[in-house]
């Protein structure tokens, strides 16, 4: 075929879960409308234009239409996806937060999900352009910069790693006269005090907004101010926790305690999207650096542990419930939202203002307690071998792995069809091996003796 449709290249292009905004295609979608100016008719490409337009994105481009992305089969699964979302769809129960004036309100029928994978392809379904703040979702976001910025081991030198077993907002330190964890009130207030230490509070805030916005690949990242001032004038229960942490002497020497407070209630009060706030737990799924820009965000070390402690502390009193059915690292919030990471494969968004007595949403434990992990073999201890048979979307046609019984070489030989014994064992000092006790096999005459 001489000439292609440019719809049919979007329409394809959208089918691999590319969106034509994503900046790693800037160039290609500029050039694309410069040379459809060219075009005897305006809508087609000849293969000379259409060689000068994915040019410059070939590889990514060549990557996505010969299906080496995570998620091979991309369509067939956002359908599945869509499916979850409708199901989970159908809850009428909970309680939209009132605690704080301004969430209560949210509609109770907002209800909306967006993933994007480890190589930026995204899906999104149900009211997913609508900001609303992170609240308590952005507790390993700020861990994960302090970790990044001063280390493991100075972080933890003033919170802890375990589950408290404890409300979030209590007023309760571990024996060591620290909080539990980042992911609790305690541990979160300590942990913004370790953030742009001796900075001024503007600095500090445009600060840790650069990066969530890196985190997000620079898409929505706002501020609710009406939410920050309902945050302070209603937070009793923080300042109880401040003083007592002042008290107990839990902040770095010289720190402001009340600026503290402010500066924790501005990072509660940030805004996101679902689409931009998965695009967040994708960069943390791809170890640090956002799927859609190519940039390093955070450290290695900063992921690793703030997925750590996600899986361990991130649902509030439902942790381990989720820890054990679901089996990912995710937080939640009291806005409704619960941050879910699939690591190497993909981050999601699930936002539902209506809670469950635990402050979980109703429609987001649903979809994912229920409906993703009994589908999907995510769930970190599903791909055992002889585990009960789920669909893998990392698998082109969603196949299992396949397992198999441990063979011999002889046996191996004869699947493969093969004349003669090709495979000699040989001293590991032979083939450069370390002196163990490792056995090695070497094949030899391959091209002599095959079929």
């Amino acid at each position: 075929q001489d000439t292609i449709p440019a719809h049919k290249f979007l329409t394809a292009l959208k089918g691999t879960g590319l969106l034509t905004g994503d900046p790693r295609l800037k160039e290609c979608m500029d050039t694309l409308k410069e040379t459809l100016k060219e075009s005897a008719d305006g809508v087609t490409l000849d293969r000379h234009l259409f060689k000068k337009c994915v040019q410059s994105n070939i590889v990514l481009l060549t990557q996505a239409f010969r299906k080496k992305f995570v998620i091979p089969d991309f369509l067939p699964f956002t359908s599945h996806i869509d499916e979850l979302y409708e199901s989970a769809g159908k809850l009428t129960g909970g309680q939209v937060a009132d605690y704080i004036p301004q969430l209560a309100k949210f509609s109770p029928d907002l209800w909306g999900v967006s993933l994007c994978t480890v190589d930026g392809q995204r899906h999104t379904v149900g009211d997913t352009k609508v900001p609303f703040c992170l609240q308590s979702c952005v507790k390993p976001l700020k861990y994960a910069v302090a970790v990044h910025d001063h280390g493991t081991e100075y972080v933890h030198s003033f919170i802890g790693k375990e589950p408290s077993g404890l409300r979030f907002n209590k007023l309760f330190l571990n024996e060591d006269d620290q909080p539990h964890n980042p992911m609790v009130n305690a541990g979160a207030i300590v942990c913004t005090s370790l953030i742009k230490q001796g900075a001024g509070q503007a600095e500090k805030f445009d600060y840790v907004m650069n990066f969530l916005k890196q985190m997000a690949g620079n898409e929505y990242v706002g501020f609710s101010n009406a939410t920050f001032q309902s945050e302070r004038e209603s937070g009793d229960r923080n300042f109880a926790i401040g003083y007592y942490l002042k008290e107990k002497k839990c902040f770095p020497e010289g720190t402001d305690m009340t600026s503290v407070l402010d500066f924790y209630f501005q990072l509660c009060s940030i805004e996101v999207t679902c689409e931009s706030a998965s695009v967040m737990a994708a960069t943390l799924a791809n170890g640090g650096i956002c799927p859609i820009t190519g940039e390093r965000v955070l450290s290695p070390e900063a992921v690793r542990n703030t997925l750590s402690l996600m899986h361990s502390c991130g649902m509030y009193d439902f942790s381990g419930q989720f820890a054990f059915h679901v089996g990912l690292p995710a937080k939640s919030g009291v806005a409704g939202g619960i941050l879910l990471v699939v690591p190497n494969v993909m981050g999601i968004m699930c936002w539902s203002p209506p809670l469950d007595k635990l402050g979980n949403s109703v429609r987001g434990i649903q979809f994912c307690t229920v409906h993703l992990v009994e589908l999907f073999n995510f769930h970190n201890y599903d791909n055992l071998r002889h585990f009960a048979k789920k669909y893998d979307p990392r698998r082109e046609g969603g196949d299992q792995r396949q397992t198999r019984t441990p063979m011999d070489y002889e046996s191996l030989q004869q699947e493969l069809a093969l004349k003669a014994p090709l495979w000699k064992k040989v001293c590991p000092t032979e083939s450069n091996q370390d002196s163990s006790t490792t056995v090695v096999y070497r094949m030899d005459n391959v091209s002599s003796e095959v079929n």
